[in-house]
Formats: structure tokens, sequence, C-alpha cells
């Protein structure tokens, strides 16, 4: 069974996602189903197989989360340091043609976000950046089109 890297705060989100679906989803689903069966014939019954269909998402997502929770190897961000992009680094980089900087931290696949800054450590750039100290200029081969960045810093900041 492969370990998924993963940070404490990112563990904590993937179990609170699991007990909301534990205590609120499935219990809510299960009296749906309940109210969908007394409106008589199951087979042209549109909200008992919607209820069904939800059942069976929360279920393959309730197990899902247990795998992924199961093969989490936590990697507390606060006790790293060093110069050297790994995991859990806050890396500010600047594209070679814009000179536009952007900061990305490396996180597991399962708590990555763009939007919030987090990019997976199986994304293209991270891939490039791992290894790679302040200084240094990397190539990101990635779905669009071929990118230089200089990297400006590298700092863990549990954020």
């Amino acid at each position: 069974m492969e370990k998924i890297p993963m940070t404490p705060k990112g563990l904590a989100l993937l179990e609170q996602e699991l007990k909301h679906l534990r205590s609120v989803e499935r219990p809510n689903v299960i009296k749906a189903i309940a109210e969908a069966r007394e409106h008589g014939d199951l087979s042209e019954n549109a909200e008992y197989h919607a209820a069904r269909e939800r059942q069976s998402f929360i279920e393959g997502r309730i197990s899902e989360l247990e795998d992924i929770i199961g093969r989490a190897d936590v990697i507390d961000i606060a006790k790293m340091s060093g110069d050297k992009v790994r995991f859990g680094a806050t890396v500010v980089v600047a594209d070679e043609d814009t000179d536009e900087e952007v900061s990305y931290q490396i996180v597991g696949p399962h708590e990555a976000d763009l939007k919030q800054g987090r990019i997976s450590i199986q994304s293209p750039i991270a891939r490039a950046l791992i290894g790679k100290s302040e200084g240094d200029v990397v190539e990101v081969n990635a779905p669009g089109g071929s990118r230089s960045y200089e990297i400006i810093s590298v700092k863990f900041i549990d954020s």
C-alpha cells in the first residue's frame, strides 16, 4: 500500500469531511430513501432513485476517504527547514518571460488547490521544482507548453 504525503491541515480537512458524511449526509439520505418508499411504486419513483444514487455517492466517498486517511503519511511542515524545495515548501517563482511572481506550497495530491496556491507534489511544476534551490532556473513542461521559472525563495511555513 502506497503512502500518501499530507500536511496535518490536509488530514484534518479530510477527517472533517468524513465525519460530516457519516454523521449528517448518511442519516439524511437514509431518511430520504424511507420517505420516498412511502410514496409507493419504486420503479417510477424519481425521488427514490435520486436518493439511492446519492447514497451510492456518499458511501463511495466514505470508502475513498477511509482509504486515503489510512494511507496518509503526515509530514509536519513546522518542523522542516532548509534551502532545497521538497514536500511542504512554499516556493516563490518568477516566470522568465513575464517576470510575474507566483507563490506555491507543495502539498499532497488530495489537498492541492491552485486558487489557494497549493499544488500537488505530482504536478509538473512541483516535480520540476523538487530538489532545486533559490536562484535556480527550472524548465516546466506543462500541458500548456514549456515555461521557465526562476526560484526566488524557498520557505517552510505552516499555512
